[in-house]
């Protein structure tokens, strides 16, 4: 593709596009386009370019671009899809920063309708206060979208009560391939026949499709070839067993739900919502022997109708036992077990939800599954579930190459199978010398099933296609799903054919071709996938790699192999209202180049692929670094802890001695010194700072916003008003030594003053440390030389 002709097409469009474009090769652009190449999976692929568009004429722009160039369209909101489905080489269509309203709720009806970038706990937070919600709960719903959740038919922790996405999903409005706009809602006989007749693209769609359901022969395939009904989590290519069923309205939204973007473009969603679950809540833990009797547990429980049925192998839990925090929330398992099973009820009252759980541990008791059944109640729930959660994060802390990798996590079986096909499952990892995790949903006959493999090596990326189409294989002999709520993507598409036959693939290829007979909407996912081991984010070995730095990352093996530890689960994409603080730069712009997670594949794909002497010698890295804030919240928040402070601090004094210091960045990391100078006059100092016109000239001359304050200094330093404190003042009991870094000295005296008064009258006698300076403003500015000094 000549990229100067497809850049002055893009630079074409700019007048009528109100949204943001990023095309070309320039550090700014080059940079977005780079923190889009990766979604969670394990692909990674350059786009063409990335657009931000602003509203839906921007989308119908976008449409019209892509049928001139033959560049197809790839939808993304959150980008924490496991299967590549957001990762190609075309043009990312980010709608997570404008389209993101809550249009309309009808408490009445239970009813509400939103824009693709609403995030599921923000909505779920908006809907609490008229006692509803959307069911669906991803684990990643801080951060999932609705667009997303719509895309791979998402489902969650409790979807055998609450559901999957397609079940709350009542209608859609959407983009066809021309650019006209449609509701997709569920139609009586004589609104479909109306459909049928319209002498437009939406009219054609739905003519194609009627004519291929009702041939008897596709009606037989499709009856035969899809996973048996009591699986209800079948996301294998596209619902057309679903949108057949005889007796039901019929409803394109069903077909779009789990379509992975390939067909439409969704502007808006109206979802169905249920009432807030009971407050009383409790959680029997089924200490188990083995993983298969967990699994025969599983099948006892779930004739107990609970909430909630998810198991725990002992490989995660082993993960917990030492970890300063969650080995306290282990405060309820008894002994080692091989597998725990959390089974979660709940009821108006307390005594409902223990009857059940008694019920259950009887039946459990009877039959010799498990030996150990402690119930938790209350918020103490939540430390179980933190257990539950904890692991997996942990695990992808594993020194080493050899990574829990996504693969056969989303294959469903009926739950009743489940004992059996994991007992055939783990012969095949076996027959592999592979190992894995096994955790989550039991209860929906998903078991996340995560080999250990090294994609970094040839013998490992063998074992990745080996094991898919071993399980693909097994999958197809339970009759089962090869992909419950994580999609199918480009990891698995290639495998639909073995799963659900190749009639019902050429089927599938039908459908694509009649919405979208040019392939823009996200080509290359679900059907005519590219080879499942191509495009991989890791297809190098970097372990001969060897990078100089001044920290010391002993405890992270090196820099990269910190970067590395990104999985891009996207927790730094969440907003405000879920709370925490990461990532604070990403909350107040929305956009991906700001994350925690941008920051952390940057600095891979240049430390891995660099030719420069100085690899930390690129603009890019620096676009993306520009506004992080140091706060370290991603080292704490972060599930595999990658620490963006302590990177790019490193980053910045590497890129400083190929590029030199900026002026203001020095001055900034000497501020102490002007602090100093300012604490021997501090009135005068702070009517210079304070002064209109004075603090204009300052700011100017420094490059800071005119809108930003400047620190005034105490009227006296904190050192200085210790020492004038009288004897009687001090405690004499046990002696407390005080940090007094340069900003408590000069900048914040009264907290400091406040500490030494509160440490002093609970009876402590406080010193100081005379040390030498701090080195924090040198940190934070990258100076790592001077901060050593």
């Amino acid at each position: 593709m000549d990229s100067p002709h497809i850049n002055r097409q893009f630079e074409n469009i700019q007048s009528i596009f109100s949204g943001e474009l990023y095309y070309n090769d320039s550090p700014e652009h080059h940079a977005v386009r780079l923190a889009y190449s990766t979604d969670a999976s394990v692909y990674q692929e350059l786009p063409i370019a990335v657009a931000v568009p602003k509203n839906e004429n921007d989308l119908r722009v976008l449409i019209d671009f892509a049928k001139q160039t033959g560049i197809t369209l790839i939808p993304r909101t959150a980008g924490t899809s496991l299967a590549g489905q957001v990762v190609g080489k075309g043009i990312i269509i980010d709608v997570s920063k404008h389209f993101n309203k809550i249009l309309e709720i009808n408490q009445e009806e239970r009813w509400v309708r939103v824009q693709p970038g609403v995030i599921r706990d923000d909505l779920n937070a908006f809907l609490k206060d008229y006692g509803l919600m959307f069911g669906p709960e991803t684990s990643t719903a801080s951060r999932a979208m609705i667009g997303g959740m719509i895309g791979n038919n998402s489902s969650g922790l409790h979807s055998i009560v609450w559901g999957d996405t397609r079940s709350h999903l009542l209608a859609m409005k959407v983009l066809l391939d021309d650019g006209s706009s449609a509701i997709f809602e569920a139609l009586d006989e004589p609104s479909l026949f109306s459909k049928l007749k319209q002498n437009d693209r939406e009219g054609e769609i739905y003519r194609a499709v009627n004519a291929l359901l009702s041939d008897k022969g596709n009606q037989a395939t499709i009856r035969q070839g899809y996973p048996k009904h009591s699986i209800t989590r079948r996301n294998t290519g596209y619902a057309l067993d679903l949108l057949a069923k005889p007796n039901e309205a019929f409803n394109f939204s069903k077909l779009i739900a789990g379509s992975e973007g390939t067909l439409a473009l969704v502007t808006e969603a109206k979802l169905n919502l249920i009432s807030l679950p009971p407050q009383e809540v409790g959680i029997l833990c089924i200490h188990c022997h083995s993983l298969i009797e967990s699994l025969h547990a599983n099948i006892t429980a779930l004739a107990h109708h609970p909430e909630a049925s998810e198991l725990v192998d002992k490989y995660i839990l082993d993960f917990t036992k030492d970890h300063p925090t969650y080995r306290y929330n282990r405060f309820f398992i008894e002994g080692d077990p091989a597998a725990l099973l959390m089974v979660e009820f709940r009821d108006h009252d307390v005594e409902g939800v223990v009857n059940k759980a008694n019920t259950l541990k009887s039946a459990l008791a009877s039959n010799n599954i498990g030996y150990a059944y402690p119930l938790i109640t209350g918020s103490r729930t939540n430390l179980v579930w933190d257990v539950r959660k904890a692991g997996l994060g942990l695990i992808r802390n594993l020194p080493g190459d050899t990574q829990p990798v996504n693969l056969i996590e989303d294959c469903a079986v009926s739950p009743e199978d489940l004992p059996s096909y994991i007992e055939e499952v783990q012969a095949i990892l076996t027959k592999y010398g592979t190992k894995a995790s096994y955790y989550a949903h039991a209860g929906a006959g998903e078991l996340h099933v995560e080999p250990l493999i090294n994609l970094k090596t040839a013998d490992g990326r063998h074992k990745f296609r080996a094991i898919l189409a071993e399980t693909a294989v097994l999958v197809k002999k339970y009759n089962g799903s090869l992909s419950g709520e994580h999609g199918d993507g480009r990891l698995r598409g290639e495998f639909i054919k073995t799963v659900l036959g190749e009639e019902v693939y050429l089927l599938l290829e039908k459908i694509k071709s009649i919405f979208d007979a040019s392939s823009i909407f996200n080509a290359n996912k679900i059907v005519r996938t590219p080879p499942m081991d191509k495009f991989l984010r890791y297809e190098t070995d970097t372990s001969a790699i060897h990078i100089n730095t001044i920290f010391d990352y002993q405890k992270q093996e090196n820099i990269l192999r910190l970067a590395e530890k990104c999985s891009g689960s996207g927790d730094c994409r969440k907003s405000h209202i879920t709370g925490g603080t990461m990532c604070p730069s990403y909350m107040a712009t929305r956009e991906e180049k700001d994350t925690t997670r941008a920051r952390a594949n940057m600095l891979r794909q240049f430390l891995t692929h660099s030719t420069k002497e100085n690899r930390f010698d690129h603009a890019e890295i620096k676009e993306v670094m520009d506004l992080c804030l140091s706060c370290k919240a991603c080292k704490t928040e972060c599930p595999s802890a990658v620490d963006v402070t302590k990177m790019k601090a490193e980053f910045l004094q590497h890129y400083y001695d190929a590029n030199g210091t900026p002026f203001r960045t020095w001055l900034i990391a000497n501020f102490t010194k002007s602090q100093k100078i300012g604490s021997y006059a501090p009135r005068l100092y702070n009517a210079v700072i304070k002064n209109r016109v004075l603090s204009s000239l300052v700011k100017g001359a420094i490059g800071f916003a005119p809108e930003r304050s400047l620190p005034e200094i105490g009227n006296t330093t904190l050192r200085k008003w210790i020492q004038r404190q009288k004897p009687q003042d001090l405690a004499v009991g046990q002696t407390v030594y005080l940090f007094c870094d340069e900003f408590t000295d000069y900048n914040d005296t009264g907290i400091g003053q406040t500490a030494f008064k509160l440490l002093s009258a609970l009876g402590y006698q406080v010193k100081l440390i005379n040390h030498k300076e701090s080195g924090r403003t040198y940190l934070s500015k990258g100076l790592l030389r001077k901060a050593k000094k």
